[in-house]
């Protein structure tokens, strides 16, 4: 039997297993299980590595970044975004791929109008690096909201004003706020300068409509969640394993 499966930490409620599992059923492939491994330390992971007919892997938070070193090799984007989502292990080497990028690109582009120049992108961890580099690839510029300024590409929450809201007409949400079971929580921005030409963006999919996106959409803005960046981004994972 084929093995895949999904590390992360406090992951029980695992999209990855959920729709592999139902892939599996609806396309009859019987040589294939997925599994979740939910690991306290990435150093877990060599064990996992170990596991007979282990084909591939997904990671999740918070170990995007932190299996780097556990890695043999890194596809060119998983090494200029710094991050992996997707492992692929063939005789015994393993390679990371990123495909959270593409994922979102392929998710945001029907939603763009020629008005989408700029970004505003909340948070700073594994998942905003892959977005960073899909904004790129997409010619739309962006600023990284951070709790602390620590370069210039970061901006704070306490900089947002009616100016930069104005300007930046999307906004993505990268940071857990609002995930389940939090979700009364949101992203602290200035909602009253959100508008109809906003396009909101938040990578969560649980719940289907968070705060944040509740908030946007009560200004006439645009909103998406995460679901088919995910369902985008495990395709693709399926590609790399089984191509």
């Amino acid at each position: 039997m084929n093995k895949l499966g999904l590390i992360g930490k406090n992951i029980s409620y695992s999209f990855s297993k959920k729709f592999f599992t139902k892939k599996f059923e609806i396309e009859k492939i019987s040589n294939y299980v997925y599994n979740q491994f939910d690991i306290p330390e990435i150093k877990e992971v060599e064990k996992i590595f170990e596991i007979e007919n282990i084909l591939g892997l997904n990671v999740t938070i918070p170990y995007k970044e932190q299996v780097i070193p556990y890695l043999d090799e890194l596809s060119i984007e998983a090494k200029e975004i710094g991050a992996v989502n997707t492992i692929k292990i063939i005789n015994n080497k393993k390679i990371g791929f990123n495909t959270d990028c593409f994922g979102f690109e392929n998710s945001i582009i029907p939603l763009l109008k020629t008005h989408h120049k700029k970004a505003l992108i909340l948070g700073t961890g594994g998942a905003s690096k892959a977005i960073k580099y899909a904004l790129n690839k997409l010619a739309i510029s962006y600023k990284v909201v951070s709790r602390k300024e620590n370069n210039n590409e970061n901006i704070t929450y306490q900089d947002l004003n009616k100016e930069i809201l104005e300007n930046y007409t999307i906004i993505i949400n990268c940071s857990p706020v609002g995930t389940f079971p939090s979700i009364e929580n949101f992203p602290l921005i200035p909602y009253e300068y959100i508008s109809p030409n906003h396009l909101a963006y938040d990578l969560i999919y649980n719940p289907s409509k968070t705060s944040f996106l509740t908030k946007c959409e009560e200004k006439g803005a645009t909103i998406k969640n995460g679901l088919e960046m995910l369902e985008l981004q495990a395709l693709k994972a399926w590609e790399i394993w089984t191509k």
